[in-house]
């Protein structure tokens, strides 16, 4: 099953550090935070990514070009004009880097990568959050349940769009988060049957605000709720506590054996 990971938007509320670079590039530890999701996922096997770029997608390119460089160890020989790279990476990924426009919307950006998926079921998720997600059990549920999607979601304290759900796990409409509320909000870590790609017009469609309201209309589509971490990282704030975390070797998200 292909993983397709969100990283084309402009992360104007992190500007401190995504006026060089797409905010999914930024890094956690001295890798960028898009490496650390792709880690989550391939901890459980899943290793086939297909990355929505767009903004400074060149920079998602060229890092992945020379992934195994910057990743271990090398031996440049001058006199030989040869270079040696001992490679003690275990990563065993297939990356597909789509430049799926600068100003493309997120509905928009899946859309393009339609052929890249086939008729196959897929994962969806963001470039700039990470968690410990159970992806084996996400994947298991949504096999179960057989709608269109399935959306995963975390009570967060922050004024994000939050999900009213009924009694069945199904979600039934998308709403403006109060100050008083406790409701639970889209996190990501999704998987959808091609099905969705019926749902998307073109560029300028909003995944979250079209696509999935409308799915959650048709009765298509469903919830997990993550009781684990979760953490985006919209601000620098969020960032350093992310930092903090990774650095002090509590970063409840790092799943994966190096």
């Amino acid at each position: 099953m292909k993983v397709v990971i969100l990283a084309g938007g402009f992360g104007t509320r992190i500007s401190e550090e995504s006026h060089l670079k797409p905010k999914p590039m930024i890094e956690i530890g001295e890798m960028p935070i898009l490496v650390h999701i792709m880690k989550i996922y391939a901890s459980y096997g899943y290793n086939d990514f297909i990355i929505c770029a767009g903004y400074k997608q060149k920079v998602i390119k060229e890092y992945f070009a020379n992934y195994f460089l910057y990743n271990n160890d090398v031996t440049f020989n001058f006199e030989t004009n040869e270079k040696v790279i001992y490679r003690r990476s275990k990563d065993n990924w297939k990356v597909t880097v789509v430049d799926t426009g600068l100003n493309t919307m997120t509905g928009g950006r899946i859309k393009r990568i339609q052929e890249y998926i086939g008729n196959d079921t897929f994962m969806v998720t963001y470039g700039d959050a990470v968690g410990d997600v159970n992806i084996k059990q996400l994947v298991e549920y949504h096999q179960n349940h057989h709608k269109i999607g399935t959306m995963s979601v975390y009570n967060f304290g922050q004024s994000k769009g939050v999900i009213d759900i009924d009694n069945t796990g199904m979600i039934k409409d998308f709403r403006e988060k109060s100050d008083i509320d406790g409701a639970l909000i889209n996190i990501g870590f999704m998987v959808f049957d091609p099905k969705i790609f019926d749902y998307i017009k073109d560029d300028k469609t909003i995944f979250e605000q079209d696509t999935l309201k409308k799915l959650a209309l048709d009765g298509q589509l469903m919830s997990y709720v993550h009781h684990g971490f979760w953490q985006c990282m919209d601000t620098l704030r969020e960032k350093e506590r992310l930092e903090k975390l990774w650095n002090s070797d509590n970063a409840p998200w790092r799943i994966w054996e190096d």
